[in-house]
Parts: structure tokens; sequence; C-alpha cells
């Protein structure tokens, strides 16, 4: 239905946000409908609604468009009112459970090698040539998406590197972006509070394969080894026109020769084209995939060997990602966001793997780790995560992550059984720079400390509200009381 025509001078989704001349998308979200607002935004200024609901009357004297879905609408409107950037940027999109972040950083590092003007979209922070913003979401809305795009074009990006949620692929907030290149890292247990099940949480992913409401990608890089992966691998054949397969050692890209170091890793990768020598300063065996999609995808982009391999030896760290905590302590400290059962298990292994190798005089050092399970979120998981801690450390503290609304003491009851399980000596705090505190004073020569969970985030969520709190800083603050100091050190860790 159509009723009437304004001349728009922006648009907004938020009817705080609305201006004079504004049109107003009132659209059902997840918590609340914007269509109880449309009168809050005419107050503003709008001057035309698009409303997603049959039950609210049009206004007389607006313009008035009703559709069936009001995030597709957001999501062309935005790209016609800011030009259709996404049609004039080469876009990868990376899905998956685990590696999207870290893989995103690679590919950018390589096209950045390449002398390519390049923006990210991610769950860090956005990038665009020159600046960096910080990300309110892995996947911001279409209105928010499509000005990122114009900024960045604006600023001479020719490339988009982005992180794609399963939620923002279900909600269509990537609705008219036309992928290039998609990557898919692998599926496992998280966000089940939302998908419900398996099935469903794949179908999400798999929306990046069919076409966001366009053409599929041209080119589609899958991870063999994940079983999800090797259905996504069929599923492509035969509808994209280009499909690739990597893994640890099958696939179009694979690795051979692999050396794993406390310095990094080495291996030759082995592609459509030949062999390469790969050196990246990113350790541990989880890290080896996040490289090889990168290639994958650079590969696909048209960057050289020599872009590739510079690209990567560059990339040496990523925030909140195996981030390491020194303040000249003879133990290791890393901050990281594993947060499901199998990015904890990936996470002791990279840990188990570093004590064996650089222990004090060969000794073989302890895995120690902090950990936690988050409020209003899959309760089913909080066990696996539990027995997952417990196989791969020596000592597990147990603590908050973001509680949300739910007792912290609670959520811990939870994950319980499943470390109790593993039998592996464990303590429990409620508060999480306690649990931190607990872990570090625990550690010795030797020794590596993981901090798991939150990451990059610099807040703690909790049913009194939302209040700073940064792992990072709050290790270097607990190792400093602890009577370590390396006054060398940078004291910003974030950013680009």
């Amino acid at each position: 239905m159509l009723q009437g025509s304004a001349e728009i001078r922006g648009l907004d989704y938020d009817s705080r946000r609305v201006r004079r001349g504004f049109a107003f998308v009132a659209m059902r979200g997840e918590k609340t409908d914007g269509n109880r607002y449309i009168d809050q935004a005419i107050a503003n200024g709008a001057v035309a609604i698009v409303s997603d609901s049959v039950e609210v009357p049009p206004r007389t004297d607006f313009a008035w468009a009703q559709v069936a879905h009001g995030r597709r609408a957001l999501a062309r409107l935005s790209a016609n009112f800011y030009r259709r950037p996404a049609e004039r940027l080469c876009s990868t999109g990376i899905t998956g459970t685990n590696g999207k972040t870290t893989t995103a950083f690679i590919l950018e590092a390589i096209l950045d090698a390449a002398r390519r003007k390049s923006a990210l979209v991610g769950t860090v922070e956005y990038h665009l040539p020159g600046k960096v913003i910080p990300a309110p979401h892995t996947t911001p809305e279409p209105l928010e998406l499509m000005q990122v795009f114009s900024q960045a074009l604006a600023a001479g990006a020719t490339e988009v590197v982005m992180e794609v949620s399963s939620h923002a692929l279900e909600q269509q907030r990537v609705f008219g972006v036309p992928f290039d290149v998609a990557v898919f890292s692998n599926l496992t247990r998280d966000h089940l509070d939302y998908h419900v099940t398996f099935e469903n949480y794949f179908a999400a992913k798999r929306i990046l394969f069919e076409g966001c409401g366009t053409e599929p990608p041209r080119c589609a890089i899958l991870n063999v080894d994940d079983e999800y992966g090797r259905n996504l691998l069929a599923f492509c054949r035969g509808r994209t026109p280009v499909v690739y397969g990597y893994g640890f050692d099958s696939g179009d890209f694979h690795a051979r020769n692999l050396r794993l170091t406390p310095a990094g890793n080495r291996f030759l990768l082995v592609t459509p084209a030949g062999e390469m020598e790969i050196a990246s300063p990113l350790i541990g065996r989880v890290n080896v995939y996040n490289v090889i999609a990168a290639c994958a995808a650079a590969f696909a982009r048209n960057c050289t060997a020599e872009q590739i391999t510079k690209g990567i030896l560059s990339a040496a760290r990523v925030p909140g990602r195996f981030e390491r905590v020194h303040e000249g302590q003879p133990f290791a400290v890393v901050v990281d966001y594993a947060h499901t059962d199998d990015a904890l298990q990936n996470l002791t292994c990279v840990a188990r793997e570093f004590v064996n190798r650089v222990g004090p005089s060969r000794a073989v050092g302890r895995v120690i780790t902090v950990f936690g399970c988050g409020g209003d979120r899959d309760r089913a998981k909080r066990p696996l995560m539990g027995k997952a801690a417990g196989e791969g450390s020596d000592f597990v503290v147990l603590t908050s992550h973001n509680p949300r609304s739910e007792d912290p003491e609670a959520i811990m009851a939870d994950a319980l059984p499943g470390l109790r399980q593993t039998g592996t000596r464990y303590a429990a705090h409620p508060d999480r720079r306690e649990a931190i505190r607990l872990a570090l004073a625990e550690a010795r020569a030797g020794d590596i400390v993981l901090i798991a969970g939150k990451g990059h985030e610099k807040t703690q969520t909790t049913r009194e509200g939302v209040f700073p709190f940064d792992d990072f800083e709050v290790a270097r603050e607990e190792l400093r009381a602890l009577g370590f100091a390396n006054a060398d050190l940078p004291k910003d860790h974030g950013g680009k």
C-alpha cells in the first residue's frame, strides 16, 4: 500500500534520531516494535512512514508505505539513499562460529600489502582507510552498514572485509549486499538461545552462500575439515561459479611441513597455483586454519603470492584474540574471546603447545584457565564449556562472564558438572576481577594463564547495568599489584 509522496532528507529506524524531513522505517524487532513509535517520529519531524504492520492505520497527510518486511525495506531505502555503495565495493563476507575476526584481520592485512584501500566491519571494530570506529555490533543494521560503506568509498576504499553473523543473516541486515567472496570457517555450538537448533543455526549461515537478496557469491571458500563446511561444498557446487575447499591437510588450500613454534607458525601453503612459504606471527594450530582461509580469500581477490606472504607476516595481533599481557612476569598471560566449548578446547590446545615448548629449562608449564558463561544465553552449553576448560587445563577458575539478568552463582552452577567430571583442580569466584587475581597468584614460571570469554570487550553486563571491565587492563593491574611492572610497555593495547 502506498499513500502520498515526500522529499526525503534522511531516514532512520530509531524514532529518537528522526529529524525534520526524515523517513521513519517502523519495523518489528526482537525486543520491541518500531510501529509503536510512529507518532514520536512524526513529532520529531518525519514526513514519510514505512511500516511493516497491517494493523497500524496510515496517518492522514503523510507519505505512507506498508511493506511485508521492514528490515528489507530499510536495506533497500538505505542503499538508495546512499547511492548503492555496496555495489561499488568488492565485498568478502566471513561467517562461522569461530575464527571470523582473526581471518578478517589477516585478510585486511593482505589487502593492505597489495596496496588496496579496504574497509573492515567486524566484532572488534570497524576500519575505514585511515580511521578506526568502535563496533557496536558484529554486523550493523542496514542503515549503519550503508553509512559505513559510503564513508569507505569517500575515503577511497575499493574492498570491504566483513564478519557476517548468523543473527545478521537471519534478520536480513545484509539484504541486498552483493558478496564477491564468501568464507565459512566452522560451525560449533553457539547462539542456540536464538536459533534453537543446529539446523536453524546452519540454515542462517547458509544464507550468505545462497545470496542475500542477490546472486550467490562469485566464490565460496569452505572449511572441508568441518562437517557443515562439507555440506556447504555440496550445496555450492553448481550454484557458485568458483568453489574452493580448505583444510589442515586436505582441500584446494592446505598446509604441508607445518612447524608450530612460540614465535609463530611456518608451513608450505598448497594452492591451485602452486606452493608458497608462509610465516605467520600468530601461534597455534587454530590460527593455521585462519591463515589458510585468509590466503584463499586473498587468492580469490587476485592477490599475488608475494602480497599474501607479506600481508600474513604483518598480521601480528588481533585485539582480544590470544592477546598477551606482559608486565615482566615469568609466566604468560593471554586474553582471548573463546566463549564456546569448541573455542575453549582450541584455546587450551594452543596453550598446551605453548607451555610444552617454552617452560623454564624445557620443563613443562601448566595451563591455568579463567572462564565463565554468558547469562540469558544457551544454558545447555555451560557444562560443555566446563568440561572443555577442565580437560584442557591443569587448574581452572570458574567465574562470571556477562551474567546479564541471571544470577552469576546459578550460571556457575550450570557449568560445574562438566568441570567436575574432568577431575581437574578448580576454584570458583563470582567476581571476575577476584578470579583473575586468583589465577595470576597461582601461576609460576613457565605457566600460561588464559583469561577466556570476553576478549576485546570493554564492559561487563549484569542485572544492575553495564559497567567498565576490560580483561586486558584488569590483568595488567593485578600483575602490578602482585609486584610485577614493565614501564616500557605501551598503555594502549587496542585499535589498529
